[in-house]
């Protein structure tokens, strides 16, 4: 992605409260006065599909079989419709970028602020956090789990306890010492390589084990499993995070509509592919992730190994995205401090940064129950909340016809219902696993 820049703003456009933003008019001069990133040497409308389809195809696809499990097979329209409300989000979130009193709006958070001022700054801030963090936290436990299972039976089975700790060091090394990451292309590349061939193996070795699976039970619709299947949806569509950095990245921002419409349908694709097959064939049964379901063998074990790879890689990036914004919040920098006190300070901001998140991956290792709560209580604040009252906010509420807001009231109900209730079924579910007498894996 090509970085952000401030560039002053030329021209004279008026002001108006219209949600609409003219296609000409993106990219350039919004309105009177502000200003808008350095776009010269942005990416193609392709590249920002190619980023948004890499960062969407993650792991918590592999929790979509069991979220099926949790619903019943309407749970399919849950996952549809979520997509669906994901990609609305991104769409109105543009118009709510470009309605900054002097420049774009460049993150969830100066977006909060915009619209509802500090409070709002630092809600959006807090519920960002969840995700940036809580997802390393998944990863060191997806990661601890599946070298665990692979070492099975050899001197490599230590627990995954131990798997976490030595997981984490690995991460921490260049999270530490590498003040930023500009250049991952390539991890997005593996990531979505890693995740497509996960999937495509997934579903081969469902089918090739459907005839061993005919006593499975199914269900039709199992409504009071709704809500922590929707948070294990929010979790698999919860990319909204990145799309004000992917729409600065590209050079004809006016594609931003056709570029999210194109990369969410693309991962709607394999998103129901997996859940429909791996419910279909193992129905209530089905593990997460859900390649845990298939038989055992070389193909499956690829597949984790790929993932375990993939979730490594991943890790210090999101952990240095939220460090970076932390950083420059506590005017942690050179031109302050110096460059040798500047690293022993970063240096120790960001230990204390990765032994909590080991500490907590420590502490609750079970990661489908770490989707659903993330999912719950973040990904459905920041995929269908967050974005429909910014939108409301900056753009304006009378100004909307009734359908649209009928529809964006749909929307903050199913985000709502996912956020509360999806967040209490996910915390009673964890405390059940500790008093079932849940013991450590040393």
């Amino acid at each position: 992605m090509t970085d952000i820049k401030i560039t002053k703003a030329v021209g004279d456009i008026s002001s108006n409260s219209s949600s609409s933003i003219d296609d000409s008019e993106l990219g350039k001069v919004m309105y009177k006065g502000v200003y808008d990133i350095d776009r010269s040497n942005g990416g193609s409308s392709f590249n920002g599909y190619y980023n948004l389809v890499c960062l969407t195809l993650g792991t918590g696809m592999l929790g979509l079989p069991s979220a099926l499990s949790q619903g019943g097979w309407g749970a399919v329209a849950l996952i549809i419709g979520a997509l669906i409300m994901s990609t609305y989000g991104g769409v109105i979130l543009q118009p709510a970028m470009y309605r900054g009193k002097n420049r774009r709006l460049n993150s969830y958070k100066e977006l909060g602020n915009e619209a509802f001022g500090k409070v709002g700054g630092w809600l959006s801030f807090f519920f960002i956090t969840w995700v940036i963090l809580g997802t390393p936290v998944l990863y060191l436990v997806l990661a601890a789990q599946n070298l665990n299972q692979l070492c099975a039976g050899t001197a490599g089975e230590i627990g995954t306890l131990a798997w976490t700790i030595i997981f984490a060091v690995i991460v921490a090394i260049p999270y530490i010492f590498i003040k930023t990451m500009n250049n991952i292309a390539w991890v997005s590349a593996f990531g979505m390589v890693a995740m497509i061939v996960t999937i495509l193996i997934t579903v081969i070795l469902t089918g090739i084990d459907a005839p061993n699976q005919l006593d499975n039970h199914h269900d039709n619709v199992v409504w009071e499993g709704f809500p922590i299947a929707l948070s294990t949806i929010a979790f698999s569509a919860g990319s909204n995070t990145v799309y004000t950095t992917v729409e600065g990245s590209m050079k004809k921002p006016k594609n931003w509509p056709k570029v999210i419409i194109a990369s969410l349908g693309t991962c709607s694709v394999f998103y129901l592919l997996l859940a429909i097959s791996g419910y279909y064939v193992y129905g209530v049964n089905v593990l997460n992730p859900s390649y845990n379901s298939t038989p055992d063998g070389p193909a499956r074990t690829v597949a984790i190994v790929l993932v375990t790879i993939n979730v490594i890689v991943s890790c210090p990036i999101l952990l240095v995205s939220f460090a970076l914004e932390v950083e420059d919040m506590l005017n942690i920098n050179v031109e302050k401090w110096g460059k040798t006190k500047e690293f022993i300070i970063r240096a120790v901001f960001r230990t204390s940064v990765m032994i909590f998140v080991t500490a907590v991956g420590i502490l609750i290792p079970f990661f489908g129950l770490l989707m659903s709560l993330i999912g719950a209580f973040a990904n459905a604040s920041i995929v269908f909340i967050l974005p429909v009252l910014f939108y409301w906010k900056l753009t304006g509420f009378r100004n909307k016809n009734p359908i649209e807001l009928a529809w964006n009231f749909l929307i903050l109900v199913f985000g709502l219902v996912a956020m509360i209730f999806g967040t209490w079924a996910a915390i009673e579910d964890l405390v059940a696993e500790f008093k079932n007498g849940y013991e450590y894996n040393l």
